[in-house]
């Protein structure tokens, strides 16, 4: 196990050396990446957004209860869902046109929020084929000059030019892949807020609907 261990870091290593430098970018791109994967993973997990303490008190509540269960609740567990009852908090003297549209900017907030970082990998996707373009041309350049003369720098040229290629593939693909899901992820948990707001709202301003 030792050998194969050490059989496959070598041959890792041996990859990113004869990948040319456009390959250590990508090294670097692939970090940043995973790293913005291993936050939003973190940071978008439903009990995390939606809190369910929160979820099921505003459920239990009905018109002309006492709010201050429900912003123990909100103290106890911060999240974006709590964020937002607390700005309603603070605007319940106002109209409910003027107190709804206070909540709306803040949601819209939080949301951003909640997509801090998914640029980086929508950058990420686009740019990491591109670094593997310029590394295979890179590689192409370096096997047309020494065609002839050096066999063995023909075959770093080849070398640099395939494993260019498949770096910048294998850090777009994935990446593309997470934008993806974290984008849908947070679409489905705003639209989730924005129904359980809406709840809320009603049973705060239940005399007054049309303001």
């Amino acid at each position: 196990m030792d050998f194969l261990a050490a059989s496959f870091i070598q041959n890792i290593l041996n990859f990113f050396i004869q990948g040319g430098p456009f390959l250590y970018i990508l090294m670097l791109v692939s970090i940043a990446a995973v790293t913005v994967i291993i936050l939003r993973a973190r940071a978008l997990r439903e009990k995390t957004v939606l809190v369910p303490a929160i979820c099921r008190e505003i459920e239990r509540l009905q018109p002309g209860d006492s709010l201050l269960p429900l912003q123990e609740l909100v103290k106890k567990h911060p999240s974006p869902l709590g964020n937002i009852i607390t700005t309603l908090f603070q605007h319940l003297s106002w109209p409910r046109s003027e107190a709804v549209e206070a909540v709306q900017t803040r949601a819209r907030h939080e949301i951003a929020r909640m997509e801090s970082g998914l640029s980086l990998l929508e950058i990420a996707t686009g740019i990491s084929p591109l670094l593997g373009l310029l590394g295979t041309l890179s590689g192409l350049i370096s096997i047309f000059t020494s065609i002839g003369a050096d066999p063995v720098a023909v075959a770093r040229g080849i070398a640099e030019a395939l494993n260019a290629t498949i770096g910048g593939l294998g850090v777009a693909v994935p990446c593309l892949v997470a934008h993806s899901y974290f984008q849908r992820r947070v679409e489905v948990m705003a639209i989730e807020m924005e129904s359980v707001i809406s709840e809320l709202i009603a049973k705060c301003y239940p005399k007054n609907p049309a303001e």
